[in-house]
C-alpha cells in the first residue's frame, strides 16, 4: 500500500544527524566524497536557516568509527550531542531518544552513515514509535548501490519518505515570496549551477 503524502512542516520537523564520523565517512562509496560532504553540510545549513532543532550523535568514537566530522560540530556548537558508548541503533540509547522527545517535533529528518544501519535502524524505530520519518538520501552514504537500495526499500516499505536535501529545503520553504535572497544564497553555496542561476537573476533584476 502506498504511503500517503506527508508534507514537511518547519514547525513540526527536527533534524537527526547520525554517525557522520571521520572513520565511517571513509566507507562511503555510493557517492563522490566531496559531493557527499557538501550535501551533509547543506542539510546542516538548511536546518539552521529554518531554525529546526538538530541533534548530533556518534557511535563508539573511541573505536574505528572515529570522531564526528568537525564541520558539523562547528555548525551546531550548542546542539544536543549524544556520544553513544556502543549502541549501533541510536534509538537504543536513552539519551538520544530523550533528546528527540525534548524537541516536541513529530517529523524527523534523518541522515547518516552508513545508510542500511545508522540511518535505517533509528528510522525504522522512530516509525514504530509513531514519528513521521524523512530520510535525506544524498546526505546518507554507504558501501555501494546494492546496500543503498536495500536500505531504501526497507525504509520505504515501513513508511519513510526518501528525499534529497534540496527537496527538503523547498518543501519546508513552501513559497518563494517568503524569502528569495536568503534561501537562494544557501542553494548557491552548495550548488554551483544555482549560483549561475542567481547571477543571471541579479543581472536581469538590476537592469530593470
Amino acid at each position: 500500500m502506498a504511503t500517503p503524502y506527508k508534507r514537511l512542516d518547519k514547525n513540526q520537523a527536527a533534524v537527526l544527524l547520525v554517525d557522520h564520523q571521520a572513520g565511517l565517512l571513509s566507507l562511503v562509496r555510493d557517492i563522490d566524497p566531496d559531493r557527499f560532504k557538501n550535501n551533509v553540510l547543506a542539510l546542516g545549513d538548511l536546518a539552521k536557516y529554518f531554525n529546526l532543532p538538530t541533534i548530533l550523535t556518534t557511535s563508539f568514537e573511541s573505536g574505528p568509527n572515529g570522531p564526528l566530522v568537525p564541520e558539523l560540530r562547528e555548525q551546531f556548537p550548542a546542539a544536543p550531542y549524544i556520544a553513544r558508548p556502543g549502541q549501533i541503533n541510536a534509538w537504543d540509547n536513552e539519551d538520544f531518544v530523550a533528546a528527540v522527545k525534548a524537541t516536541g517535533r513529530q517529523q524527523l529528518i534523518i541522515a547518516g552513515v552508513v545508510t542500511e544501519v545508522c540511518v535505517a535502524f533509528p528510522a525504522l524505530s522512530a516509525i514504530a514509535a509513531g514519528y513521521e520519518v524523512f530520510v535525506v538520501t544524498d546526505a546518507s552514504g554507504t558501501f555501494n548501490e546494492l546496500t543503498r537500495h536495500s536500505a531504501w526499500d526497507r525504509m520505504s516499505a515501513a513508511g519513510a519518505q526518501l528525499m534529497t536535501w534540496f527537496g527538503v529545503a523547498c518543501e519546508l520553504h513552501r513559497d518563494w515570496r517568503n524569502d528569495v535572497e536568503g534561501l537562494a544564497a544557501l542553494f548557491s553555496n552548495h550548488i554551483p549551477d544555482y549560483r549561475n542561476l542567481m547571477t543571471s537573476y541579479a543581472t536581469l533584476a538590476s537592469s530593470k
